[in-house]
């Protein structure tokens, strides 16, 4: 409990963390609400809507669409921003030689590492809770406006929505985290991590499609986990229509598993290098 309220602390006043969120938030406010709203208004389109029907973009702005688009965003974007987010925390606490400061005082590795990445679980769903508080603002706020009424989604839909949500940007920020471990640095963990969601995993998906021994590799990546996770929650359409990162290779409970037991080793993962392994 001593780590946690000291890394908190820590992450409380560190600018690099609230720009992170910050970027998040306005990238899911812009893909989410804003070019769909314009395009409505203007009945123009744009490159994250298209083919979509005017009255589908419509339906998506209003409080009853809101599990959707709380999630369709955190396979890729959201994903990558929560790696960043692990890997500073890890990673900057090996630049500013925290990590060896702090274990020269006595607490014990497994402590201050659980306590880290406990505080990091804390901003993963602090993030979740920001973003469906701006979402329901701005669904809420669009209703009103084009005199709809005020007919909110189902409790259920809502809680397996932030549900997967968490379970997905709890992966990507614990795949940060072990990439800080392992570089212990910033700047190549993030590197990596970048280019592995945003590259890699997009160039084997579709190599995939033309050689089945790739296409079985991809189907065990985080990346398919989590956009099957997305997809399973969001439902074919938002498939259909190609929303950035979101599958349907694996079935919902089997992606469930498959983003759980990323989460187990990531964490194990870290743990076990800290404990192992020289600081300095």
């Amino acid at each position: 409990m001593n780590s946690l309220r000291a890394e908190l602390l820590r992450l409380r006043k560190w600018p690099a963390v609230w720009v992170t969120l910050g970027a998040w938030l306005f990238l899911a406010l812009l893909f989410g609400y804003v070019f769909n709203y314009v395009t409505y208004k203007t009945g123009g389109g744009n490159f994250s809507n298209e083919g979509q029907q005017l009255s589908d973009i419509y339906a998506e702005l209003l409080p009853r669409a809101l599990p959707s688009v709380l999630v369709q965003g955190m396979p890729l974007f959201g994903g990558a921003l929560m790696l960043v987010l692990g890997a500073i925390v890890a990673g900057n606490s090996y630049s500013y030689g925290t990590w060896k400061t702090i274990y020269t005082l006595g607490p014990s590795r497994s402590a201050v590492t659980l306590g880290s990445l406990a505080a990091l679980t804390v901003f993963v769903v602090g993030v979740l809770l920001m973003t469906l508080a701006l979402f329901s603002v701005c669904s809420v706020v669009i209703a009103l406006t084009e005199g709809e009424p005020l007919k909110g989604p189902a409790l259920g839909e809502l809680v397996r929505a932030f549900g997967g949500g968490l379970l997905v940007l709890e992966m990507w920020a614990l795949a940060g985290y072990f990439l800080g471990t392992v570089a212990r640095g910033p700047a190549l963990s993030v590197g990596l991590g970048l280019v592995w969601t945003l590259v890699i995993e997009q160039l084997l998906r579709g190599v995939g499609s033309l050689l089945g021994p790739v296409e079985a590799v991809t189907h065990v990546l985080p990346g398919t986990a989590a956009g099957s996770l997305i997809g399973a929650i969001i439902g074919p359409d938002a498939v259909a229509r190609d929303t950035p990162g979101v599958l349907d290779v694996l079935s919902g409970p089997v992606a469930v598993l498959s983003v759980t037991a990323y989460l187990f080793v990531l964490a194990a993962g870290a743990l076990l290098l800290v404990r192992r392994r020289d600081v300095t």
